[in-house]
């Protein structure tokens, strides 16, 4: 990081975490109580403060990595300070941890976003640091940052993680990725990524020495428009998996990772599941569309990113050269909504989350709507490959697989568990243009400002309750 470049984000970071210090001070002076899962989160904080560390809410469904990070913080921090009494691991205590996470978050994303681009010469300094803005106020994650939830600190050790996977420090990575699974079970799926990444690496490589061998004049990593492709590719990937010098390399680089991954099955037959608590609103299904409304919120998320007139004539281009193709994936799509959509009792029954209302407003406007969005969905599909076509064919395999076994099985709807994906999709994606990233600044900023608006000042009851109720994501 050059000096310059280094005083102008030093100024960012400052800029941004008064920012949200501001922020912070005015939700947490409106919403003094614990809301919605802080309710269960706070109190349980609050017993690890006091020691007791033998005590667990049932209703909890995550591990305790969140309540140890933040005793850890608070003790040390309100014993030098002198401080006692209530403010003591208060809400606004603890809510302020994930103030820090976020900015945290900030610099983890610039590291990121410097490393993935760092050849790349159109992606100037000013390109990085507007990138690294835009993405550390995305909307869902930034709203959280407020609330005493998981998202701040999860998105914290994977990026992380990421991060140190990226400098090759791979140790380092797997000890991140243990203690990003300690405040979501689900991140194992993205320490499993970021072993991935290794492995997609070596195949690349792999894969560009035997193209060079046999004098194949097309580009090292298609992605395969015909079967024979297809073949090819599948062929490549028996090879190189049952050849041992590649497995002994693979191996000898990913230990780190299979190693907390078998930690992490001894859980689940020690826990008899992933879920830790109650179990009866997490059950595992085949939720396929999942993966569409991903998909469509990535692409209104990255609309100024990735959509252009081009882009949309790009795909008309690619339906007329691949008509078969289209109709496949069209007709595919059509059988999973129709067998595999499942529909959870909070998204039907708790109107204080906008996936509430959007599946209220569209999807039960109409019994035929969900299948009237297949071809939206086949669109969103194509621009985020077509988005992320730098990449190589296996570090996207790699990439869907674990947006596949992190999204499907899960039977509620909330925005929440995009998070992740999204930052990773959006951080791999090519630096976009100053002036597109400025309208991202300013759409993110909008949407910030609305959903934060609304959930202090529209306000409602339930007719059962008298306590006061808050819009959120």
């Amino acid at each position: 990081m050059e000096r310059f470049e280094m005083y102008i984000f030093s100024t960012l970071c400052s800029v941004y975490f008064l920012v949200s210090c501001i922020l912070f001070s005015k939700i947490t002076r409106e919403q003094r109580e614990p809301y919605m899962d802080e309710i269960f989160h706070v109190p349980q904080a609050q017993k690890y403060c006091e020691g007791r560390f033998n005590e667990w809410d049932p209703m909890i469904t995550t591990l305790p990595g969140l309540y140890l990070i933040s005793v850890g913080i608070i003790k040390p921090s309100v014993w030098l300070a002198g401080w006692t009494g209530e403010v003591v691991c208060s809400t606004a205590m603890l809510r302020f941890i994930n103030l820090l996470f976020s900015s945290g978050n900030l610099y983890l994303i610039y590291l990121i976003t410097c490393e993935l681009h760092r050849k790349d010469k159109a992606a100037s300094a000013f390109r990085r640091l507007l990138s690294s803005l835009a993405l550390s106020s995305f909307p869902v994650l930034y709203f959280f940052t407020f609330l005493y939830y998981t998202d701040a600190g999860s998105t914290f050790f994977i990026l992380f993680a990421y991060l140190m996977c990226l400098y090759g420090s791979h140790k380092l990575s797997a000890l991140l990725g243990f203690c990003a699974i300690m405040f979501r079970q689900t991140n194992v799926i993205w320490v499993a990524f970021c072993a991935g990444t290794v492995l997609a690496q070596k195949m690349e490589e792999a894969w560009k020495t035997d193209q060079t061998k046999k004098k194949d004049e097309k580009s090292p990593s298609p992605i395969p428009g015909s079967l024979a492709g297809a073949r090819k590719i599948i062929r490549f990937l028996l090879e190189f998996l049952l050849t041992p010098k590649n497995v002994t390399v693979v191996i000898r680089l990913t230990w780190p990772y299979a190693t907390v991954a078998v930690g992490f099955l001894v859980f689940i037959i020690l826990n008899r599941g992933i879920v830790v608590g109650d179990r009866s609103s997490h059950e595992a299904c085949l939720n396929f569309p999942q993966l569409f409304y991903f998909f469509s919120f990535a692409l209104v998320f990255s609309v100024f990113d990735t959509l252009s007139c081009q882009k949309i004539v790009n795909f008309f281009r690619f339906l007329k050269k691949y008509p078969l193709l289209f109709l496949f994936l069209t007709a595919l799509s059509l059988f999973m909504v129709w067998k595999f959509t499942f529909v959870h009792k909070y998204l039907l029954a708790d109107n204080r989350h906008y996936p509430f209302y959007i599946w209220k407003k569209i999807f039960q406007r109409h019994e035929l709507v969900r299948f009237l969005l297949v071809p939206g969905y086949v669109f969103a599909v194509w621009i985020l490959f077509e988005a992320l076509k730098s990449k190589s064919l296996f570090w996207n395999l790699m990439f869907f697989a674990c947006l596949s076994a992190a999204s499907v099985p899960q039977k509620l709807l909330e925005f929440r568990y995009f998070i992740l994906p999204y930052l990773i999709y959006r951080l791999n994606i090519p630096v976009p243009s100053i002036f597109r990233l400025i309208l991202e600044i300013g759409f993110y900023t909008t949407v910030n400002t609305v959903t934060i608006y609304i959930f202090l000042n529209k306000t409602f009851n339930w007719p059962d309750s008298t306590d006061l109720q808050r819009f959120m994501w």
